[in-house]
């Protein structure tokens, strides 16, 4: 019986050992944090090329309250319509106002001449491809360090650490920023995409020549969910933002957005941005 007994004991071991290496061996690597930067940098890049083709519906917070627009694209660029005043729909006569501004809107841009539509668009392209010119130079401007990984709901992250890379050249002024700042991302580790992002000046920067200067205390936060199979955009944004004009007056602004509801454009009616 004892000898029974000692096979068992080294069967289970040989078989626990057999279990872990064969574990070990067909484990996948983990990424390097360059592979990870690389590939979230891609992800981000696709989602956002993708963006234009969904209408969504986006809430404002600020101090006197919140207001919630149903976000359509119209002719090639968005138009917000007002639906909700803290949570509350509209009366009847404001939203009565709000539809004939919306018609408006839509009779306007089919009256456009070709050279007034293609200036509205490409005002519309330009901001979008200044947005997506600092989401890539955030990229190339920092670097990265692995600080673990993390659980966000029901995703799994890792968190990456970033700070100013050293000697980096801004592309462009508003990519100036950079060069104080620190911040965190949190990416999925399945998708890639970025789960959420802070960041925050910690020294200042001169901006705009000699003319602005951004102050420590200035950061934003961003957070992204899926919104199909394949797509991932922004669910939450918060900002705020400290300056000195002419190194004398004092600037400061805040912004806090949550977006939701995300469907095909065309597809989307204002009762689903009155939801709570």
């Amino acid at each position: 019986m004892e000898w029974m007994k000692r096979c068992g004991v080294q069967l289970a071991s040989v078989i626990g050992l057999t279990l872990l290496v064969v574990w070990a061996y067909g484990r996948e690597a983990a990424p390097s944090v360059h592979d990870i930067v690389s590939r979230s940098a891609e992800a981000v890049r696709t989602d956002w090329e993708k963006a234009p083709g969904f209408d969504f519906c986006r809430t404002e917070h600020t101090k006197d309250g919140t207001r919630t627009y149903q976000v359509m694209m119209i002719a090639g660029s968005p138009y917000n319509r007002l639906v909700a005043i803290n949570g509350n729909d509209l009366s009847p006569a404001e939203d009565e106002d709000e539809a004939r501004k919306f018609q408006a809107a839509v009779e306007h841009r089919k009256a456009e001449t070709p050279q007034e539509q293609q200036q509205r668009i490409a005002q519309y392209q330009k901001e979008r491809r200044r947005d997506q010119s600092l989401l890539e130079q955030m990229t190339d401007a920092m670097e990265y360090t692995m600080a673990g990984t993390q659980q966000i709901g029901p995703y799994s992250t890792y968190l990456l650490e970033a700070h100013p890379r050293p000697g980096y050249t801004p592309k462009s002024k508003e990519a100036t920023v950079f060069t104080g700042m620190r911040g965190k991302l949190w990416i999925d580790q399945t998708s890639f995409r970025w789960v959420k992002v802070e960041a925050e000046v910690v020294h200042p920067v001169m901006i705009e020549g000699f003319l602005a200067r951004v102050e420590p205390g200035t950061r934003f936060q961003l957070e992204e969910l899926p919104v199909d199979k394949a797509t991932w955009l922004a669910s939450h944004f918060s900002m705020i933002f400290h300056a000195k004009v002419l190194l004398l007056f004092e600037k400061s602004s805040q912004a806090d957005e949550t977006y939701f509801h995300y469907t095909a454009n065309g597809s989307l009616s204002p009762d689903s941005c009155r939801l709570p």
